[in-house]
């Protein structure tokens, strides 16, 4: 079998956040749309859907547009059937995660980050598949007392700890 791997950069825009992962149902975007409405009411986003058979459509909604098509954008760079696309702005993905990962469609999550990101995609002639993801950069060292009180002063700052 011939195949290629492609290293596809969906970084999410500035001030926003992506999630991608895998599903299996048409029903994937309106069922998506609902959890983060749900989950954090005064979240932006868009989402995106690669349905992997019949139309072989990019699905798509949000409840912002430059964020829906940024979301369309970046399903549409990664090719692969199944896989979903989601960009949020004002909130975080820990807002929405839990409730997106329980979505009976969804098989998995591959990434939920502010940073810069890229996929790894293999592409069979007849269809890709996600085989890994690039989160960030590479650690440069091991934090020190001074790193670990900057983290627990950030994580007071932000409001997820008291």
């Amino acid at each position: 079998m011939n195949y290629r791997i492609e290293i596809v950069d969906v970084s999410p825009p500035e001030g926003t956040n992506i999630i991608i992962g895998q599903t299996h149902f048409i029903k994937t975007v309106e069922d998506l749309y609902e959890t983060l409405v749900e989950s954090c009411p005064c979240i932006k986003f868009g989402i995106a859907f690669n349905e992997s058979s019949g139309p072989r459509l990019i699905r798509h909604a949000g409840n912002d547009d430059i964020l829906e098509k940024e979301a369309v954008e970046r399903a549409r760079r990664i090719g692969a059937g199944h896989v979903f696309v989601v960009i949020v702005k004002d909130a975080w993905p820990i807002n929405v995660l839990n409730r997106i990962k329980s979505l009976s469609e969804v098989a998995c999550v591959y990434a939920a980050t502010a940073n810069p990101l890229k996929i790894a995609v293999v592409d069979v002639g007849d269809g890709r598949g996600v085989i890994g993801v690039v989160d960030g950069g590479t650690p440069l060292g091991v934090e020190g007392e001074e790193e670990i009180a900057e983290r627990k002063a950030f994580l007071r700052k932000i409001g997820y700890k008291i």
